[in-house]
């Protein structure tokens, strides 16, 4: 695992790399993105609707297959709505 990845671990998607408080907020709610260059992070689902969650996310990095401006798409899994597995990369 390189250094970018290592530092990714146990943060939330989108919070920024040296906030002091990296981690999830109380009365977020979060799932876990399984799987991809964005394996082990947390994306706080609160704001979504159950039809926003139904359609998974395509999220931005720069650690996927595309580099800066690419993202990588995570889709709902099935009976486990703490997890997005992901499903691949696009520019």
């Amino acid at each position: 695992m390189d250094r970018d990845e290592e530092l990714l671990r146990g943060r939330v998607y989108g919070q920024d790399h040296d906030d002091p408080r990296p981690g999830p907020r109380p009365g977020r709610v979060y799932a876990e993105l399984v799987g991809g260059p964005l394996d082990g992070l947390l994306l706080d689902v609160t704001e979504r609707t159950p039809e926003q969650r139904a359609a998974g996310a395509a999220l931005e990095t720069e650690l996927g297959r595309y580099g800066a401006g690419g993202r990588s798409l995570y889709d709902p899994r099935p009976g486990d709505p703490g997890r997005l597995d992901w499903s691949g990369d696009t520019p």
